[in-house]
């Protein structure tokens, strides 16, 4: 009896043994790392940085442009340079042509003029999802007046997938509420301090009036008269495709990368309910307190929070790429 359970012991443990050789291991995590292209493309962040400074003396808001796109790519398949594919015969509505991209999406000119120079210095070595990243790093460091500098981990690789439907999806829109920006924030691995330091990049750039028009109007709304007298006189009553004007983010400093929006908020000076709602928790009304008045504490804040963004849902090799044109797959 003891030498049966012996023997069923042994193959108990053969076949666990055999399960463990025929599974699979887990494929290996993409590993970012500083200076990923000092051997293989040595020029490559100075590049990307002169085809930045470039677009932001010609317009400034291309920059606020830039880092928008960052953000678009990374919650949308991971930061993958999804967000720069054209429509093709066989995907013709992919992310750039969703709702929340145009036609308002602006930098993609940008993203084309540094990657046909890096291409021409080392072919086929620097990702077009590195290239979005560097591009928004380096246009915080001059829309800030060089306060937001920090190094940036790469190695992405770029995607073959682009669906306008997982950009409605998952790109909150601007008239969530804390808890839905909460929740779709959780999902890309971020937490409530990264939402409420991440948002602060509203003070840059322009919004169409059809993100916030029901806020002008809405007898809940909590927006400043005074600034919600003005905007009626920029936008139209019934805003639409065919006229949408834009109006500027920030009214006080709008091409400047500064903590401005958090004094804006507290103020109830912001455009979006997705900003107002900031105020309706003590933890969240807390940090835009802090951002607002604690000198120089946001910027080292967004600085750490665009890194760990920037390392979203990376590719691996077996789903990734080096494209050669940021607007096509190879």
């Amino acid at each position: 009896m003891a030498r049966l359970g012996v023997l069923i012991l042994l193959a108990l443990l053969g076949a666990v043994a055999a399960q463990a050789q025929t599974t699979p291991p887990p494929a290996p995590r993409p590993r970012l790392r500083f200076g990923f292209y000092k051997h293989s493309c040595p020029p490559a962040e100075v590049i990307v940085r002169d085809a930045v400074r470039n677009a932001i003396i010609a317009n400034p808001g291309l920059g606020a442009g830039l880092i928008r796109m960052a953000f678009h790519d990374c919650f949308v398949q991971g930061c993958d340079a999804s967000v720069l594919l054209d429509p093709t015969p066989a995907n013709p509505r992919p992310e750039k042509v969703s709702g929340p991209n145009f036609p308002s999406m602006r930098g993609f000119d940008v993203i084309d003029a540094a990657k046909a120079a890096l291409e021409r210095f080392c072919p086929g070595v620097v990702s077009c999802a590195d290239v979005v990243q560097f591009a928004a790093r380096d246009a915080a460091f001059f829309l800030s007046g060089f306060l937001v500098d920090y190094k940036l981990p790469a190695g992405r690789l770029d995607g073959r997938v682009s669906l306008e439907s997982e950009a409605l999806a998952f790109l909150p829109p601007p008239s969530f509420n804390l808890s839905e920006l909460v929740d779709s924030f959780k999902v890309k691995g971020l937490d409530i301090d990264d939402l409420v330091v991440l948002s602060g990049s509203h003070t840059i750039g322009r919004s169409h009036c059809s993100s916030f028009s029901d806020r002008l109007t809405s007898p809940g709304s909590d927006m400043d008269p005074g600034m919600a007298f003005v905007l009626k006189g920029e936008c139209p009553a019934n805003p639409n495709f065919t006229n949408d004007p834009t109006v500027v983010q920030d009214f006080v400093t709008p091409d400047k990368l500064d903590n401005q929006y958090y004094k804006n908020v507290l103020n109830h000076k912001v455009l979006f309910n997705s900003d107002a709602a900031l105020l309706t928790s003590t933890q969240t009304a807390r940090k835009v307190v802090e951002n607002a008045f604690v000198r120089g504490r946001w910027e080292k804040k967004f600085a750490k929070a665009m890194v760990k963004m920037a390392a979203v849902e990376v590719k691996t090799a077996a789903i990734g790429e080096v494209r050669r044109n940021c607007r096509v797959v190879n």
